[in-house]
């Protein structure tokens, strides 16, 4: 599946494929065959174009592609019945042509008027009428006068690209420049046949030859377009949460395209919306690839130097922004970041409601804005595809540049039936796994902490989200059941628990005798360490078969220990109500916001041998202090008012307290807000590094896994301790995806 490029046939293409005379004879077709694909492949309704063409977005597009299939056939003087056919059908969808609320082609305002022009040379009148049609050239011609006042490298290349329309340009220097090394004119069948009717060179002559071997009929609107295609691909099959089944095939696709990256190849390099989304997946897999193509488009001036910049290819911005949020600490894609989002933000609000545009990219669009890839979970990201991405009918995920297109094998209905039934597996899943976990709380009689918060759905969610194929089970149950946990025990060591019972606590776990009778000096104590003392030893359990050695000691020692030490240090700062320097808190206090237990044990259950000096290495313990650094930040700036009145410790009021540069609130928390984003950055810069890494890249995942939630749960407010989540929580553990029918077929 992921090896064959399905493309659909572009009726406009062929038409000006077929309109190439043959060097022997300029009465005659070169490509017959295509001009016979034309006879036999005109729908009921006379037009030309895709199947399924009646939408209203498409109207021009149609429009554009039976013109042209009109003057293929007359002017072989072939098909009149067709023609008439074809004319009928332009009559009575006249009005469309003047429609400002219907997508255009690229090019439409120069390519239309000037095949009506053709076709008066032919001797072939076009039922628009002649107000329309003089009003539709001299809009051309001021165009082309106003374009040729202002000079720009996009206007040049839009030149070249509209040539089929523009039939004075007749300086062949203008063009070559953008000859490919395959012979084509931006890869283009419609621009090279165009550019070898005017021009002869044989090097478009060689593209069309080629292009017709391949094809044998009929063209598509770009050649070649495999490597965007299967990219493509890859992004839809991760989008979905199916790109597990298909590994081997994706490695094989990536691989190529690094080969292809290296040497600079045409095909990604000279194409903006595969360059950047070559980027973003060979960087996402591991490659390394520098970001010197993407460089020019770091600022907007570059982009609107383009073809696609002078057309306002919002796709392609698109693409550039999705690539600049995949390397967030990189200063120029920041900028990219940063305009690009803007850019988009400017489309949305000039996206007419009465407007039919390609819906299906308004709505990647809106996704894209709305939920960063930063603070996005796999889960809900593939559940908000299934349901708002490829529900579109096909005519609505259809793309449009200079004619329309399809990737029938994108999204496909056997893709969706795929991911909707893996959506649905898992999630059966994860409903038997919380029913344990319900149990478990109550078997443990956690219930009964009437201190503590109960968080189990979120603590779950986060795992099931993230972690949630089903042989990461044992990471999930892991992962939850260290969340729950440690929401107990901060719970306890806040508000439930005395001095004594705290260090009684403590020294449990510190001196961790399971031959002998534990001394509890309450109830509340044996509680919470006789679950702590069973889930460690059930997560050590489960650890040696994966690592094949004890990591007991470890859970223990340094993931527990440490985190009970860090919240008896808070809770004696509070009762004393001493005031720790911003340095001290923080350095305590990362470890304090718990995420130890959550994902380090998650770490060995992932599947990848983690030896201990791995785990004792540099590398793993800074991905684990960003991460809580970052996380203990954004916690400290959403929680600042209330954590204030409780009389709790925190980054902002301390900021407030030991700074002297009369900052304001506001100003601290932004300041706040930007550490957090730069050890987010720092974070993920690490994550990405693969060349002298000492951690598997499946368990530095793991931290960009919890980066994300945070993020989310973080993003507007205290995300933990309000319940404006449940709803994504449902929909993911609970709420299976159906589709209509129809999107099935």
């Amino acid at each position: 599946m992921l090896d064959k490029v399905e493309l659909s046939v572009s009726a406009y293409d062929t038409s000006w494929v077929a309109m190439v005379p043959s060097p022997t004879s300029q009465n005659a077709p070169l490509f017959p065959q295509c001009v016979k694909w034309l006879l036999e492949y005109q729908h009921e309704d006379g037009s030309w174009g895709l199947d399924n063409h009646d939408h209203q977005s498409l109207k021009k597009d149609v429009l554009s592609s039976t013109l042209a299939s009109i003057l293929a056939l007359k002017k072989w003087g072939t098909g009149e019945r067709q023609i008439n056919k074809g004319l009928q059908f332009i009559e009575l969808n006249s009005a469309s042509v003047t429609d400002e609320t219907i997508q255009k082609p690229a090019g439409f305002d120069i390519i239309f008027p000037g095949m009506i022009e053709y076709a008066r040379d032919l001797n072939l009148a076009i039922p628009l009428g002649s107000e329309v049609v003089d009003a539709m050239i001299r809009k051309r011609d001021l165009d082309l006068k106003c374009d040729s006042e202002r000079f720009s490298k996009g206007r040049e290349a839009y030149l070249a690209y509209v040539l089929e329309g523009t039939r004075n340009l007749k300086d062949w220097d203008l063009i070559v420049k953008y000859q490919r090394k395959n012979g084509s004119l931006f890869d283009s069948p419609a621009i090279t046949a165009a550019a070898f009717t005017q021009f002869g060179n044989d090097g478009c002559l060689r593209y069309l030859c080629s292009l017709l071997q391949k094809f044998e009929a009929a063209v598509p609107t770009v050649y070649p377009f495999d490597q965007y295609a299967r990219l493509s691909l890859i992004v839809t099959l991760e989008s979905l949460g199916i790109d597990r089944d298909f590994k081997t095939e994706i490695k094989s696709i990536l691989d190529e395209t690094y080969r292809y990256w290296l040497r600079g190849d045409e095909e990604i390099c000279l194409e903006l919306a595969t360059c950047a989304l070559a980027f973003r997946l060979l960087l996402a897999h591991g490659y390394d690839v520098s970001y010197d193509p993407l460089k020019p488009f770091a600022e907007e001036s570059g982009f609107s130097d383009t073809l696609e910049g002078y057309v306002k290819n919002t796709f392609s911005v698109l693409e550039l922004f999705k690539a600049a949020q995949s390397y967030p600490h990189e200063s120029a894609l920041k900028k990219q970041c940063s305009w690009t989002k803007q850019y988009l933000e400017m489309e949305l609000s000039n996206w007419l409601k009465t407007s039919v545009r390609d819906k299906y990219l308004k709505k990647e669009v809106e996704d894209a804005l709305a939920f960063p890839s930063y603070a996005s979970l796999e889960r809900s990201d593939h559940r908000r595809k299934l349901l708002n991405g490829c529900v579109f009918s096909a005519v609505e995920n259809t793309r449009v540049t200079k004619t329309s297109y399809r990737l029938h094998n994108i999204c496909s209905s056997g893709i969706l039936k795929l991911a909707v039934d893996d959506f649905n597996f898992c999630q059966s899943i994860h409903r038997e796994e919380m029913e344990r976990l319900d149990r478990w709380i109550v078997e443990n009689r956690l219930q009964e902490l009437k201190f503590a918060r109960q968080k189990l759905a979120y603590c779950y969610f986060s795992g099931a989200a993230t972690l949630f194929s089903p042989e990461l089970s044992d990471a999930r149950i892991s992962w939850a059941k260290g969340g729950v946990l440690t929401t107990v025990v901060d719970d306890f060591f806040d508000v439930g628990g005395s001095k004594e019972e705290l260090e009684n606590l403590i020294h449990l776990v510190e001196k961790w005798d399971l031959n002998g009778v534990p001394e509890y000096r309450s109830e509340h104590v044996e509680i919470i360490f006789s679950v702590l003392r069973d889930t460690i030893l059930e997560t050590g359990e489960k650890a040696f078969i994966y690592q094949g050695r004890s990591v007991t000691h470890q859970i223990v020692k340094i993931v527990w220990l440490d985190l009970l030490k860090s919240m008896l240090r808070e809770a004696e700062w509070s009762s004393d109500k001493s005031t720790p320097s911003l340095e001290d808190y923080m350095e305590n206090a990362y470890i304090s916001f718990a995420l130890g237990p959550i994902v380090l044990p998650a770490t060995y259950l992932i599947g990848p041998p983690l030896p201990e000096k791995i785990v004792d290495s540099h590398q793993y313990k800074k991905l684990y202090k960003l991460v809580s650094t970052m996380g203990r930040l954004l916690n400290d700036i959403q929680g600042f008012k209330r954590e204030s009145a409780e009389g709790k410790l925190n980054a902002v009021s301390l900021h407030m307290k030991h700074e002297r540069d009369n900052s304001s609130k506001e100003e601290i928390i932004e300041s706040m807000k930007a550490l957090a984003e730069r050890k987010r950055e720092e974070l993920h810069k690490l994550i990405l590094e693969e060349k002298g890494s000492a951690v598997p890249r499946e368990c530095k995942e793991a931290f960009l896994k919890m980066s994300k939630v945070l993020n989310l749960f973080y993003r507007k407010d205290d995300g933990f301790t309000s319940h404006d989540l449940m709803s994504l929580v449902k929909s993911v553990i609970y709420e299976p995806v159906t589709l209509q029918e129809e999107s099935l077929t």
